[in-house]
């Protein structure tokens, strides 16, 4: 008599299946190493950082913003570049399209659970630009394993989380948003202060954006210059962060 049996996997099993067939379709996509210094970004966020993008090779503490995230992938998704997210089930595709992320360069891994990090692993072998939550603390054991593997393939990372030794910290804070009467209207565009401090920048940099802006992609604030006030001094009232 033929027994037929079906051998039911924990999810442990299946993320380690998951993390395996990851594997192979990254061996298919060959990625040469960049020689690259940075990853370009956007025109509106360049102030942020002294280089003008991303140093590769490196991880930024990023704040856990999906606006933030895709802004910072967009220009390297633009330029025919792989992007990835891990650990981020709540990331919207129609969100990620309109900051001009390229969706058929976008990978998601949305629930790797503790194996974020061999998944992360793996994806750096072929993904210049990889987006993490890891869901709980990095130990720095994890952290300097992994940072060897970002230096040698010429990755960068941008971790949602403290992350110990990171290269920088990219932050979002004080948001305002627009189009919305006396109890009526929709929301088109927020307003927010970005915020950067690297190793080699130590005095935060800041700026204000539109992200979204009215057409649902990042787009730079021009603040007025000063007026001079009629004692000749400058107008405090219009100075802005810069």
């Amino acid at each position: 008599m033929g027994i037929s049996t079906m051998t039911a996997l924990s999810p442990a099993d299946e993320r380690a299946g998951d993390v395996l067939r990851l594997r192979r379709e990254i061996a298919r996509m060959q990625r040469r190493r960049s020689d690259d210094a940075v990853l370009p970004l956007h025109p509106a966020l360049q102030g942020l950082l002294p280089e003008r993008g991303l140093q590769t090779g490196t991880v930024y503490s990023v704040s856990p913003s999906p606006s933030l995230i895709f802004a910072l992938m967009s220009t390297v998704s633009q330029r025919g570049s792989w992007c990835a997210a891990v650990g981020m089930p709540t990331l919207g595709l129609e969100a990620a399209a309109s900051f001009g992320v390229e969706l058929s360069r976008l990978i998601l891994v949305p629930e790797p659970g503790e194996r974020w990090l061999a998944v992360v692993s793996a994806l750096a072998e072929v993904v210049p630009l990889i987006a993490v939550n890891p869901g709980s603390r990095v130990g720095d054991a994890d952290a300097a394993r992994l940072a060897a593997r970002l230096r040698d393939r010429g990755c960068t990372v941008l971790a949602a989380s403290s992350w110990p030794q990171s290269e920088g910290m990219i932050s979002l804070h004080d948001p305002h948003w627009e189009g919305l009467g006396e109890g009526w209207g929709l929301l088109s565009e927020r307003t927010v202060t970005l915020t950067a401090q690297t190793r080699t920048t130590p005095r935060p940099q800041s700026l204000r954006v539109q992200l979204p802006g009215a057409l649902g992609s990042v787009e730079a604030v021009h603040v007025p210059d000063a007026a001079p006030r009629h004692d000749g001094a400058p107008d405090r009232r219009l100075w802005a962060v810069a």
